[in-house]
């Protein structure tokens, strides 16, 4: 009988109990709970999932639910593989020395030829760690700017659900929310092989997050500047999008030349004004999309395109998804929820 795979799962006031113990359940049930519904009769675990802290003792994490870690970092638990949740934190947020402890168990765990995975804003604990220089990385969509600003020599892509890097592919992270499925079906298939993944799957219902995280991310960065001239400009764009010449008139409201305007714009947003008027417009269509029948012709010019062609192109590259796709996704979805 193949030796259970030992995982630890490291537990931090700033995750949320769903993802620590949705990922226990899951590697729990890897092996065991198929035997149970075809034979009757369990089958044998392929993982041992073990709720590591910093401390021993239980505390609230950040939703309120009460955890209570099985073991502490210092034990010396030989971990075959290393998962990090999410973290409840604010993008931007100042983490100088909150994590030190976790961030140098992760490097050491590595070092000893763990396998790192980790779920949503989890990987900055990956890259505080130093582990992400030079590699490709994701996060949840909220955090990516935040993490290729510290650390830059991180390649984040912004776009992805998963990501596997580093040498012999021994980092692998999640994006944001539920993704953290996709990942642990990854890890259970790295240890049990692609039947048993697939077998957990099936008995959970889970759905691979094949599209990305691009059509469920937010594109407009909707953050008052403090820049006042810019924060005006944003003002003004967020009731004007929809105009001809955007960027000409924010030009002139700012009273600035315009390479000038272009550069302040872009220091003070992280956007070009063209593309912050984009996003706007993308936003707006978007909501369209889900609340109304009108067509995808009627929505880009709604939103200040007459061109629908370049609409659609422009909307399938910023959302990863064509307006009619899109659609049928997100509306489907509301339409049942609003039931």
């Amino acid at each position: 009988m193949q030796t259970p795979a030992t995982v630890a799962i490291l537990a931090t006031p700033e995750t949320t109990a769903s993802v620590i113990y949705g990922m226990y359940d899951l590697f729990m049930s890897a092996g065991r709970d198929w035997g149970q519904i075809v034979t009757g009769h369990p089958g044998p675990s392929v993982m041992r999932p073990i709720v590591v802290s910093r401390h021993a003792g239980r505390f609230r994490a950040a939703n309120g639910v009460f955890l209570d870690p099985q073991g502490t970092l210092d034990d010396g638990l030989a971990a075959d593989i290393v998962c990090v949740p999410d973290l409840a934190i604010a993008p931007g947020e100042p983490i100088d020395g909150r994590f030190t402890a976790e961030a140098d168990w992760l490097r050491e765990c590595h070092g000893r030829g763990a396998t790192i995975a980790t779920a949503c804003s989890g990987a900055i604990l990956l890259a505080e760690a130093g582990l992400l220089d030079g590699w490709d990385a994701t996060t949840h969509w909220a955090y990516c700017e935040y993490m290729q600003a510290r650390h830059p020599r991180v390649r984040v892509l912004r776009n992805v659900a998963l990501v596997t890097s580093g040498e012999g592919q021994r980092l692998v992270m999640a994006g944001g929310g539920t993704t953290w499925l996709d990942l642990a079906l990854l890890l259970i298939a790295r240890v049990a092989g692609a039947e048993v993944a697939m077998q957990t799957a099936r008995i959970s219902l889970i759905d691979w997050h094949d599209i990305g995280q691009q059509p469920f991310a937010r594109l407009a960065r909707t953050r008052q500047s403090s820049d006042a001239i810019v924060g005006r400009c944003q003002e003004w764009a967020a009731d004007h999008f929809r105009e001809s010449s955007p960027v000409a008139t924010m030009t002139r409201l700012s009273g600035l030349a315009e390479r000038s305007f272009t550069r302040r714009f872009k220091a003070a947003t992280g956007l070009s004004p063209l593309e912050y008027v984009h996003t706007l417009r993308l936003e707006e269509a978007k909501r369209q999309l889900e609340t109304t029948d009108e067509p995808v012709e009627g929505i880009a010019n709604d939103v200040g395109y007459e061109d629908a062609a370049f609409f659609g192109r422009l909307f399938r590259r910023k959302v990863g998804l064509t307006p009619a796709q899109y659609r049928r996704r997100f509306r489907a979805m509301r339409k049942a929820l609003m039931a």
